[in-house]
């Protein structure tokens, strides 16, 4: 079975932050592939359809930790069975990496992650924000997308789904090779297709 987690905070004044653009991934992809992800299981909200679970913890980002370990142990997921799509500050907007395994490089939902579930060699599917040219991060991550983002970052949506998809129907090496940008996805906002049907 393969679990996709996305990283975020709950509760209306956290939902268009760059903080939750794990939220925001597994929303489309849960529309996208109708697996309703409304469940309360896990500390967070969950959906499954044959072997696709879907989850969103709710326990906020520093202890996000609790609920996918939770979520690991009740459906034995493996480590290269689990994707975790998050926010990445080292990236600007616009890129997107998928690669296995790594530290958390700040990010306190992924160290939350290693730490409560003793994992690090699983997937992530990291969404560039980038870094604020002044100010402190903290405010940087937490603010909303501004106005002037918000059909760049449709497209970014759009490509990190068709990721999600690659790496649940063809595989993570397949999807890797097909979803790692080398330029920005607002130079080139065709992503290349993905399956989008259960076999």
């Amino acid at each position: 079975m393969k679990l996709v987690v996305g990283l975020g905070n709950p509760g209306p004044e956290y939902e268009t932050t760059r903080h939750n653009l794990g939220f925001l991934v597994v929303d489309q992809v849960s529309e996208k592939l109708r697996v309703p992800c409304a469940d309360r299981a896990y500390q967070g909200r969950f959906g499954r359809r044959n072997e696709l679970g879907l989850l969103k913890p709710e326990t906020f980002m520093n202890r996000s930790g609790r609920s996918v370990q939770a979520a690991l142990t009740d459906l034995k997921v493996a480590d290269e069975d689990l994707l975790v799509v998050h926010d990445e500050l080292d990236l600007p907007f616009g890129h997107v990496r998928l690669r296995r395994g790594g530290g958390p490089g700040g990010h306190r939902g992924i160290l939350s992650i290693q730490q409560e579930a003793a994992r690090e060699a699983f997937f992530r599917l990291k969404v560039g924000i980038g870094k604020p040219a002044h100010g402190d991060t903290v405010d940087w991550v937490l603010e909303p997308f501004p106005e002037a983002d918000l059909k760049a970052l449709e497209i970014v949506l759009d490509y990190c789904t068709r990721a999600v998809e690659a790496f649940v129907f063809e595989g993570a090496q397949r999807a890797m090779n097909r979803f790692n940008t080398k330029r920005s996805l607002l130079d080139e906002p065709e992503p290349p297709e993905s399956p989008t049907e259960f076999r």
